[in-house]
């Protein structure tokens, strides 16, 4: 297949490369990684075995005309570049699968191309993008795709063995939409917690953020697994997601919870992307990983207070360093 992978960061260079070395004609489109993949490659370093791979390098997605299927890793701050990044790709017969987190991206998709193109995918992966054309692969890397708003097709399960062929464990969804609310179980705590621990736990108790914030570092899963508190706070918002999914119609198990946080303790002092970025000074993925969640678990009249603490927090904090960034 002619593969076009737009987002190349840790994610879609993982699985962009992953899908090259299977021997399919990948094309990553590049920004800022331009130069070094064009010269070096991809440098995958993982537990399973380091590896070079070298797809086609382009700027534009002129240079890589229509693919048979579009991987989508972009942010989800910059799903407003859709618009500019993807038409030159997409044909009617173009798959177009998103890998993003959190909620809304398949619905942003659907305003440009036929719902029939489009797909959804959740990664449970832990990757770390090192320095342009290098990212390290932790552990894991399992996939589930679905389509969008209907049940899975053919095409569905050909895309599944495309990964699976690769190396990549991928399974389909029957019901895309349960799917990203599961993920949303440890996305939430993990990813928002991660963050909001720069401004305390009294913070995360009352939604208010301290004038003046200390401490410097992000906290990994390995801190917040250590701590009775936090440990506390990742449970309870791990039990108001799989509430809010219940009442939009996902049914998903409280014994979920016990089984994400015991499978997190395997992964060490990992460090969520949310973490990562928001150190780096870059957006956080607010509106799919939070907001949108928060909106329709009330919608549904869900009752979740720590989500919606968590929310005030993170944009906060957001705000801060958008005005710092502003001011530098």
């Amino acid at each position: 297949m002619k593969i076009g992978v737009v987002g190349c960061g840790a994610l879609g260079s993982f699985y962009g490369a992953k899908l090259w070395q299977a021997g399919h004609d990948v094309h990553f489109l590049l920004r800022s990684d331009y130069d070094a993949v064009r010269a070096h490659g991809v440098q995958i370093e993982s537990e399973d075995g380091n590896f070079t791979a070298r797809p086609q390098a382009a700027r534009t997605g002129e240079e890589i005309g229509v693919c048979d299927v579009v991987l989508i890793g972009l942010k989800t701050t910059a799903n407003s570049a859709f618009a500019e990044l993807l038409p030159p790709l997409v044909d009617g017969r173009t798959a177009v699968l998103t890998l993003q987190n959190g909620l809304g991206n398949e619905e942003a998709m659907a305003k440009l191309f036929s719902t029939e193109q489009i797909l959804g995918g959740l990664c449970f992966v832990c990757l770390n993008r090192i320095r342009p054309g290098l990212v390290r692969h932790l552990g894991h890397g399992f996939i589930v795709i679905g389509e969008f708003g209907r049940p899975p097709l053919p095409r569905t399960q050909t895309l599944a063995e495309m990964f699976q062929q690769a190396g990549v464990k991928c399974s389909v969804s029957e019901d895309l939409g349960r799917a990203h609310w599961e993920k949303l179980v440890w996305n939430v705590p993990f990813n928002g917690l991660g963050v909001a621990g720069l401004a305390g736990i009294d913070a995360m108790a009352t939604g208010v953020v301290p004038r003046q914030i200390t401490r410097r570092d992000c906290l990994a899963t390995d801190e917040l697994l250590g701590d009775p508190q936090w440990t506390e706070f990742v449970r309870g918002l791990m039990l108001e997601v799989i509430h809010a999914a219940g009442k939009l119609g996902h049914s998903l198990p409280d014994t979920l919870a016990d089984k994400m946080i015991e499978r997190t303790r395997t992964m060490g002092d990992y460090r969520a992307s949310t973490l990562i970025d928001f150190e780096r000074g870059q957006p956080l993925e607010l509106e799919s990983l939070f907001l949108e969640p928060l909106r329709q678990a009330e919608q549904a009249g869900a009752r979740v207070p720590l989500l919606k603490k968590l929310c005030v927090v993170l944009t906060e904090l957001d705000r801060r360093r958008a005005a710092a960034g502003s001011n530098a």
